[in-house]
């Protein structure tokens, strides 16, 4: 069936504004507005007294601490994800590309990676209880990823498989072909649908007060709604598909699936009140 409409792409330079070498790029401003809005959403959340009952909670003082911390896990962890999993051959072959992030090429496994061990170590050194932290943080990771994705879109990168759908859209280095805006589906599910999942969870059954769940709670829906994504996207050309329609993202979102649900159920299973690191 022939395309009764095409979208065109939008012609949006992926640089905002350059000042001699100094150039401010979409990718790194969604990147910063991201980081900024999930500390704030997440001091709302420890600020907010009847979502924790007798829970201990970080102090707002440790959020702000922890941003820093946090960000670096997001941009070391979810670089070398990328170089390790989606391009190892060219890094090796080209070792000074791997810290050019300016360019594109991250992975939301390894800044999950990195940001788990970032908040691992901050709890270790601050005496922060860390299954809510990881709760925290799973609460406000969907804000990120959704700019994330937007930025992918304006980089025209992690487009679709083609489509006939009235909402295609040809992309500048995609070929003619119309093709799935596969990142604004993965903004709206990972983005804005996990959003509103968790926020519901913890502000309706307010499961903050079961430190554990709503991390897990996290892990399970954007490993779910990452598969979902990635059956519309094309995978990276260097990789192509494992194995059918298996590609490297549904692969690695497996651990975090099966780890969400485990630790869901530990949530649950515990009695309100007990000790928790």
């Amino acid at each position: 069936m022939p395309t009764l409409l095409v979208l065109p792409f939008p012609a949006i330079d992926p640089v905002i504004i350059e000042f001699g070498p100094f150039a401010l790029r979409w990718y790194a401003l969604a990147y910063i507005v991201g980081i900024i809005l999930a500390w704030r959403y997440m001091l709302r959340l420890v600020r907010n007294d009847r979502l924790w009952g007798t829970v201990a909670r970080p102090a707002p003082l440790d959020i702000d601490d922890f941003v820093l911390w946090g960000t670096l896990g997001i941009i070391l962890g979810g670089r070398l994800g990328y170089v390790l999993f989606y391009n190892p051959s060219f890094y090796l072959a080209h070792p000074g590309e791997a810290i050019a992030i300016w360019d594109g090429g991250m992975s939301f496994h390894g800044g999950f990676t990195g940001t788990v061990v970032a908040m691992i170590l901050f709890s270790w050194k601050r005496g922060v209880p860390l299954w809510t932290l990881f709760d925290l943080a799973g609460c406000a990771a969907p804000i990120g990823l959704f700019f994330g994705r937007i930025a992918n879109f304006i980089n025209s990168e992690l487009w679709g498989r083609p489509t006939d759908v009235p909402w295609a859209v040809v992309f500048p280095n995609g070929g003619p072909a119309p093709r799935h805006p596969s990142q604004l589906y993965e903004a709206a599910l990972e983005g804005i649908v996990l959003f509103l999942v968790l926020r519901f969870l913890s502000h309706r059954f307010e499961l903050l007060k079961k430190p554990g769940f709503l991390a897990g709670a996290f892990a399970l829906g954007y490993g779910v709604l990452r598969s979902v994504g990635e059956y519309y996207r094309v995978p990276d050309a260097q990789i192509g598909y494992l194995s059918g329609i298996l590609t490297m993202g549904m692969l690695l979102s497996l651990p975090m699936i099966a780890a969400g649900l485990a630790a869901m159920i530990w949530a649950a299973s515990r009695k309100s009140g007990a000790s928790v690191l």
